[in-house]
């Protein structure tokens, strides 16, 4: 596909759009004028097209917000469960998450305002972001698609029933993986089964890291 214009962006997104650098063999080395973030009164997106990895999160805590940063509540276990598994090579944490374009990962979100929990979207709002998600994962095709929680996909493929793990759809050409939320509040899943599921999305990207969905 082409490069994304500056045009779609701001039509898309949004002002403001801060420029970011092109990348190396696994991260990010030059100025480009191509790739960008894109500045939300939330989060930023951290996009760039053809991403090994891009993590979807459900919309962003108000402390996440507040303090600017990704998966930043207190007990998420997003930023440790990221190095465990390999998906980085060294340790970050949330104040850094602008750094994971540098190893091939994008962070963005289903929802972009931010709420103390996703429970207090509306289900107009849950259904306009899955609109403009698609759009967007579309656009930058990542090879790999991480739901960072069954309903956050749920949501997105409206379906009733989301098991974890690689599925069987794919969006666009990117293949699509669910993993147990990493948010504190997700009780029902230990951090030992979390860690495994994180594991298993890092073989997954690695199987994929140079294919395209059939």
């Amino acid at each position: 596909m082409g490069l994304i214009s500056l045009s779609w962006l701001q039509e898309h997104a949004g002002p403001p759009l801060t420029q970011l650098a092109s990348q190396n063999a696994f991260g990010i080395s030059k100025p480009c004028r191509n790739c960008y973030y894109i500045g939300m009164h939330s989060l930023p997106d951290y996009l760039r097209p053809h991403l090994r990895l891009v993590f979807v999160g459900f919309n962003p805590g108000t402390r996440s917000a507040a303090i600017g940063h990704y998966y930043a509540g207190r007990g998420n276990l997003f930023w440790p469960l990221l190095y465990e598994s390999g998906l980085v090579p060294e340790p970050l944490t949330y104040a850094e998450d602008q750094r994971v374009l540098e190893f091939g990962i994008g962070l963005t979100d289903l929802v972009k305002r931010s709420t103390p929990s996703s429970a207090d979207l509306s289900t107009a709002e849950a259904r306009a972001g899955a609109e403009v998600l698609q759009r967007k994962l579309l656009t930058y095709a990542p090879r790999v698609i991480c739901f960072n929680g069954k309903g956050v996909y749920a949501w997105h493929s409206r379906q009733k029933s989301v098991t974890l793990g690689p599925q069987d759809t794919t969006i666009g050409t990117s293949r699509v993986f669910v993993a147990p939320s990493t948010s504190g509040r997700n009780g029902s899943v230990s951090r030992k089964d979390k860690a495994e599921t994180f594991r298993a999305l890092a073989r997954f990207v690695e199987a994929h890291a140079s294919s395209t969905a059939a």
